[in-house]
């Protein structure tokens, strides 16, 4: 599953992290039956979007709004 997102653009190393992080929130997949599962907990997510927020707050006004710029011509286009 770490191929979708390499597809995204995400590189091979992240692409694998990533998807280590959804496994250790789900459990490894889907189970079916009455009760199997356990909650999922998604505080490795939450830690991984803080940290990323904090490294976008370091990058000065400019280059952010240069991107969402940039991110907003991309999706008018697509």
């Amino acid at each position: 599953m770490a191929k979708g997102y390499e597809q995204r653009g995400v590189s091979h190393k992240e692409a694998e992290r990533a998807w280590a992080t959804v496994n250790k929130e789900s459990g490894g997949g889907e189970k079916s039956g009455s009760g199997r599962g356990k909650p999922e907990n998604h505080a490795s997510s939450r830690k991984g979007g803080n940290l990323g927020g904090r490294a976008s707050a370091r990058r000065p006004a400019a280059a952010r709004s240069a991107s969402a710029r940039k991110a907003t011509r991309t999706r008018v286009r697509g």
